[in-house]
């Protein structure tokens, strides 16, 4: 038991120190290439969370400020949560035109909770990495009665099929472990999970799910420098593996179109 236990903190100390370092080497491409959450989700969750423009939100997981920015413009106060010290580094400058906005250097896990305090909490793409016998006990914790639990997500963004067949033989070469293609079908099935893991925890009810279909269109630079944000590869490998996807992106012209789920989950705290 003592050596289910030690490992179980091993595990657990690992992610932690992951969370911190994970995105440090595209901490600025994350801000500047990664999708930003459409408006209209962004709208509904203010609309469904009965947010009043005196709300206090605590976010967990900000990033760079890719959502705390649209929240932030709405006048909201908010303390947001964020271990990458690069990342809080960036949020503190994106957010600097907002006064009632706070950027903490710390994970979730370690921080010091505030209970009955926040109307809502928000995590955009964030709160799959907090264990989940942690995070949804907190949230709710942290929330005053009646407050809700905002989680945004924005899928995989992913090329036409065509294109991505053509990618395939790349990945199969140089990086065979990221040949998947998810496809609308399999990111609402996620979605579907991701929602049904919030009522599980026996922490929310009245699940409120929108999703919309997406699209964008990156240059190739940008693009494979979005894939460089999803994707952890040894320097060499990466090197030589995106020099061969600019040639065959090349081929069908210079920009790529990319489609995505993009979601939103709200959840009233249970009594």
């Amino acid at each position: 038991m003592q050596d289910s236990e030690q490992q179980l903190n091993a595990t657990y100390f690992k992610d932690l120190e992951q969370k911190r370092t994970w995105y440090s080497p595209v901490a600025d491409v994350y801000y500047k290439v990664r999708p930003r959450y459409p408006q209209e989700l962004i709208n509904r969750a203010v609309v469904l969370a009965q947010l009043s423009s005196n709300a206090t939100l605590l976010e967990v997981g900000c990033g760079p400020g890719n959502a705390t920015v649209a929240f932030a413009q709405l006048g909201f106060s908010m303390t947001c949560l964020e271990p990458n010290q690069e990342f809080c580094h960036l949020a503190q400058r994106n957010c600097a035109p907002y006064p009632k906005v706070k950027i903490c250097n710390t994970s979730f896990e370690e921080w010091e909770l505030e209970a009955d305090k926040f109307n809502a909490v928000l995590s955009a793409n964030a709160f799959h990495w907090i264990p989940p016998e942690i995070g949804y006990s907190k949230a709710a914790e942290a929330l005053q009665d009646n407050g809700f639990v905002i989680l945004l997500w924005n899928m995989t963004p992913e090329p036409r099929y065509e294109v991505y067949q053509a990618l395939q033989e790349v990945y199969q070469a140089y990086a065979p472990s990221l040949v998947r293609y998810e496809g609308g079908e399999t990111q609402a099935e996620i979605l579907r999970g991701f929602g049904q893991n919030v009522l599980n925890s026996g922490c929310f009810r009245e699940l409120m799910c929108e999703q919309i279909a997406y699209e964008v269109t990156y240059s190739i630079n940008d693009y494979l420098n979005l894939l460089s944000t999803l994707r952890r590869l040894e320097p060499q490998t990466n090197e030589l593996l995106f020099a061969q996807l600019r040639k065959k992106l090349a081929n069908f012209g210079d920009s790529v179109q990319l489609s995505f789920l993009s979601a939103v989950h709200v959840a009233r705290k249970d009594k």
